[in-house]
């Protein structure tokens, strides 16, 4: 895989390893001889002549060139640009860039002469471009403290600029970031120093308040939402000097519902409160990189306790292997092999080497403070010390993550993208391979399938015990900000018109803005449910409803916890609850108000059969027995009614009561209803009024209920007939006349 070299102070082009030659002779005399010609152009040919004389320096570039277009493309439309990068140390050039950057920025007055100046030092990526074959480790670091500084150039002009308007006034207008409150953290590869060399890069955006630093009535919440939004702009708007890096800010807080800076009281009230386990893991890369440093570092020190838990959290560890099945669900999806792999999200890839890490310091962190550390090959090494794995482990996935980053690194510049899939094709492969150091493309796919295999051998292990998650439908990420496009696929190929849709319901959930899903416990039982919800609403009736239906199920719900245990021990009841949300909103509406209605539903004997008139006035009898006072006798009649509804719509749903028997089912719970509240209303008259000797009083039902032809919507048509009797008014203590107190008593009923 080539030498892993990280000295820095030895012109580049004497640390070039040799490559073999393009698999096409012609190829490489085609590039040698297109080089020249740009040389000539440029009058640079006799430098470029001497350089290329040295020892591996024409055939490694031309394996370059061969492998990468994009190579081929920068050494070309530059030669004499190349040269001086072949003749020069990488850390003098450095420095002398870093100064430069530094003059151009405090003499930029406007945003496009800050996006030149940004671009301009970009250009120091270019030796580490062709120290592509000399070392991983010296790449990444360089990489990283590239972005560390362009970043925080960034912020920099954007705060003297806004010092200038008379918007912001800083501590020390020399530095404007001192002290500013201003908290930008590094996520991921780069929070860990490991950035690739065309990756994106992932901030958060926090502030303190400082009113100090602002004129009266600034709005601090516009003014870092507007400053976030121009860093973007510096940062990756491409322009003809290219980009800086493409700028990522969706691993903030609910980025769907936020703003892309967020107070700091916001941000901790959020961890606290609502952060997820994939979040966690995600913080233990964070790292301040720019901005006001020390506010960053006593964020990083108030925040571990939501990292890095007292107790063993063997939670976690479910839920970070839950994020990898996700991402490869399906039996055989991402089975190891080379022609068109992922080498970081697929099997024996780079992502389980991280996974294996993190889990286990989230796991062990808590305790020990020694494994609280961002770079993954140091977690290994501490993981070791502390007594998780051998050293043998250690020593097989650090060389296995060296030796797949260094691929990922040249994947990513074939075409400067941020890219980890290995060419399909076979010529493609070929010239992949030979840059990658092989002779051909057979040695390289037995090389990276053997590595791939060990990996994939000590991250099985790890999570041997964990129960499946998900389906055989395919890949269900629902993290972040943005749709995975593997993940629509699968929920098209499930059967939902509008993915799109589902997704951005579903991975709302995850951020707990629901009642039911504000505890942590809640959201996990909900993320186990998941795939069976998607696969189980698809197979309904209408299933992009099924899922809107139980989006407002949720949202209505007081509590998760116990529903969402009793969905995931009962798969029946799920797909019952599918049929109701598909087809019957009016009753989901009803459940979700009552949730103590899946008591009964549970009940296979109670499902299976409609009770008689009897079972139904014991019941409603008994619910209205409990009844503290008349108030009370109402609310529990009423709440008896709905429920008997709820049930008998089930029952229907369920196939195990016939539509047009419905009438009689409905009819009874109303003449049980009727005939209690007659009861009560009729205790009530007689404690007040007494009663009528010899009087009698009967409702008599008409229409629907009348030919017991009754719905769930129907209302009832009722008629009051009454019998006087011989009494002339009421022997109470507040006595009424015979038609007032019967007047009364239907009054008092309806």
């Amino acid at each position: 895989m080539g030498s892993q070299t990280s000295d820095t102070t030895i012109p580049l082009g004497a640390a070039l390893q040799a490559l073999p030659p393009p698999a096409c002779a012609e190829t490489a005399q085609n590039f040698l001889s297109d080089l020249d010609t740009a040389a000539r152009r440029q009058g640079a040919d006799d430098r470029l002549s001497a350089a290329l004389a040295a020892p591996n320096t024409a055939e490694a570039l031309s394996s370059m060139a061969a492998g990468s277009q994009h190579l081929r493309d920068w050494m070309l439309r530059d030669p004499a640009r190349l040269t001086k990068v072949l003749g020069r140390d990488l850390d003098g050039t450095i420095r002398q860039s870093a100064s430069d950057l530094a003059a151009d920025m405090a003499a930029a007055t406007r945003i496009a002469d800050a996006m030149l100046a940004l671009r301009r030092h970009k250009s120091v990526v270019a030796p580490a471009v062709v120290r592509l074959s000399t070392g991983m480790i010296a790449l990444i670091a360089e990489t990283s403290a590239l972005a560390d500084r362009t970043v925080s150039a960034a912020i920099d002009w954007l705060l003297a600029h806004h010092a200038r308007d008379g918007r912001f006034f800083p501590a020390d207008p020399a530095q404007p970031s001192r002290d500013s409150g201003l908290i930008v953290l590094a996520m991921g590869k780069h929070g860990a120093r490991e950035l690739n060399v065309s990756s994106d890069i992932d901030l958060i955006l926090f502030y303190e308040r400082r009113p100090e630093r602002f004129g009266d009535g600034e709005d601090l919440s516009t003014f870092y939402v507007r400053l976030a939004r121009d860093l973007i702009r510096l940062m990756q708007e491409r322009t003809g000097d290219g980009y800086v890096f493409r700028t990522d800010l969706r691993l903030r807080p609910d980025p769907s519902a936020t703003p892309l800076a967020i107070s700091l009281a916001g941000a901790l009230q959020y961890y606290e409160s609502l952060g997820q386990n994939w979040e966690r893991a995600a913080m233990i890369k964070a790292r301040p990189c720019a901005g006001d440093i020390p506010a960053g570092e006593r964020f990083i020190t108030e925040i571990a306790p939501f990292i890095w838990r007292k107790y063993l959290d063997f939670a976690s560890i479910a839920d970070t292997h839950a994020m990898k099945r996700q991402i490869h669900q399906h039996k055989g999806h991402g089975a190891i092999a080379v022609a068109g792999h992922n080498i970081k999200l697929g099997r024996g890839g780079i992502r389980e080497i991280e996974f294996f890490a993190q889990t286990q310091q989230l796991i062990g962190g808590g305790r020990n403070p020694d494994l609280r550390v961002r770079s993954t090959l140091e977690a290994l090494e501490r993981l070791s010390a502390a007594g998780w794995f051998g050293q043998d482990v250690v020593a097989d996935l650090s060389a296995a993550y060296r030796r797949l980053r260094t691929i990922e690194h040249r994947i990513q510049y074939i075409a400067d993208e941020q890219r980890q899939t290995l060419p399909t094709e076979n010529d493609d492969l070929e010239s992949f391979a030979r840059l990658s150091g092989y002779a051909d493309r057979q040695s390289f796919e037995a090389a990276l399938t053997d590595t791939m295999r060990v990996v994939q051998r000590h991250y099985a292990r790890l999570f041997e015990r964990q129960d499946e998650l998900g389906t055989d439908c395919g890949s269900l990420v629902f993290v972040g900000d943005s749709n995975d496009p593997e993940t629509l696929e699968t929920l098209s190929g499930l059967g939902f018109s509008r993915p799109e849709d589902v997704s951005d319901i579903v991975r709302a959930w995850h951020y707990g803005r629901y009642p039911a899903l504000r505890s942590q416990r809640g959201r996990q039982l909900l993320t186990e449910l998941i795939p069976q919800i998607l696969t189980t609403f698809a197979s309904s009736a209408n299933a992009d409803g099924a899922i809107i239906g139980f989006d407002g199920f949720l949202r209505r719900l007081p509590a998760g916890v116990q529903i969402f245990s009793l969905l995931k021990a009962r798969p029946g009841l799920l797909k019952l609850l599918a049929r109701i949300l598909s087809s019957a909103p009016r009753l989901a509406e009803t459940l979700s108000a009552r949730p103590q209605l899946f008591d009964a539903m549970i009940d296979n004997d109670l499902l299976a059969r409609q009770p008689e008139p009897p079972e139904i006035a014991a019941a409603l009898a008994a619910a209205l027995g409990e009844a503290r006072g008349f108030e009370d006798v109402l609310d529990r009649a009423r709440i008896f009614a709905k429920e008997q509804t709820v049930l008998i719509g089930t029952r229907i749903l369920s196939g195990e009561l016939p539509a047009e028997a419905a009438g009689e089912s409905f009819s009874n719970v109303a003449d049980a209803v009727i005939a209690e509240l007659f009861h009560a209303v009729s205790v009530q008259m007689r404690a007040a009024h007494g009663q009528l000797e010899g009087g009698a009083f009967a409702v008599l039902a008409m229409g629907r209920l009348g030919s017991r032809e009754m719905t769930a919507t129907s209302d009832l048509d009722l008629l009051f007939v009454y019998d006087p009797g011989e009494a002339e008014e009421s022997d109470g203590p507040k006595r009424l006349p015979v038609a007032v107190y019967y007047a009364r008593l239907a009054q008092a009923l309806i």
